[in-house]
């Protein structure tokens, strides 16, 4: 499917301006079409190279993906580095950036695409590292409905904004198991979520009876995801495969009708 690419500034409530990057399919001849969307989380770099095209890709599947630059409360939209510096500086703005505008980063995304006569009125989250972690933290606005996390960072630490974060006790507690859905992966290599932490991160959910994909992939290392400046991490098979459960949640919470669920317990034969 063929896609456009654009941006739009949003102020905010503190006065600075949030660049949403956009982009959105095309469907050639019909132009009154209606796609899902998709908010897209970057890591500690904002918009750069590699979550540009994580974000087409997607899109490129018939999604309204919008990626927005986070650290607008520090600097304009342009991406970090991946060097030394702009690690060090995605790491410190991370960590200095309140989770409450965080929060707003996440409602701003999602009342733009509501603006859109060509979104259909559903909305997943998905994203890398912190991203990971701030579409894992995007489920709290009841206008998700799905959500896919790629080694989501600092949810067992709770570390993430000025002060620290409260996002896993948060959602468990909020998440709606009867609307809501997630898919987490995690590499088994991952030293930024160690296992105690994705044990931790599992059972919370597993006791909240969320509606929980779970995968820990053996060898995998923290960043999989990313094709550029991976460090010698980048896998393209397993990055492939996730992208495999990443369209099978979001293809079936997003683009069909499910009506209302019945609520019925499902029985499971004891049969081979």
């Amino acid at each position: 499917m063929l896609i456009t690419e654009s941006f739009v500034d949003v102020k905010t409530p503190s006065g600075e301006s949030m660049r949403i990057f956009v982009f959105h399919p095309k469907i050639p001849g019909y132009p009154k079409a209606k796609f899902p969307g998709v908010v897209v989380y970057s890591e500690i770099y904002q918009v750069t190279g590699p979550v540009a095209r994580f974000a087409k890709k997607i899109a490129s599947e018939g999604y309204i993906c919008v990626a927005p630059s986070i650290y607008h409360d520090f600097v304009d939209f342009q991406p970090l580095d991946y060097d030394a510096k702009g690690t060090d500086d995605g790491n410190l703005y991370k960590v200095e950036k309140t989770v409450s505008s965080y929060d707003l980063d996440n409602k701003l995304c999602c009342d733009y695409l509501y603006s859109l006569d060509t979104f259909n009125g559903k909305i997943g989250a998905t994203g890398m590292c912190l991203g990971g972690h701030l579409a894992f933290r995007a489920l709290l606005d009841q206008r998700i409905t799905a959500a896919v996390c790629f080694f989501a960072t600092d949810i067992h630490s709770k570390s993430l904004g000025k002060g620290g974060d409260d996002s896993l006790e948060r959602v468990c507690k909020e998440l709606d198991p009867h609307r809501q859905e997630l898919v987490m992966f995690f590499g088994t290599l991952d030293n930024h979520v160690p296992p105690e932490g994705r044990d931790l991160i599992r059972l919370k959910l597993r006791v909240a009876g969320a509606k929980l994909t779970f995968m820990e992939i053996c060898d995998a290392q923290h960043a999989f995801v990313r094709d550029e400046s991976s460090k010698g991490r980048y896998d393209s098979a397993i990055t492939s495969s996730c992208f495999g459960f990443l369209f099978e949640l979001f293809d079936r919470k997003l683009r069909i009708d499910l009506g209302e669920e019945d609520r019925k317990p499902v029985v499971v034969e004891n049969v081979c």
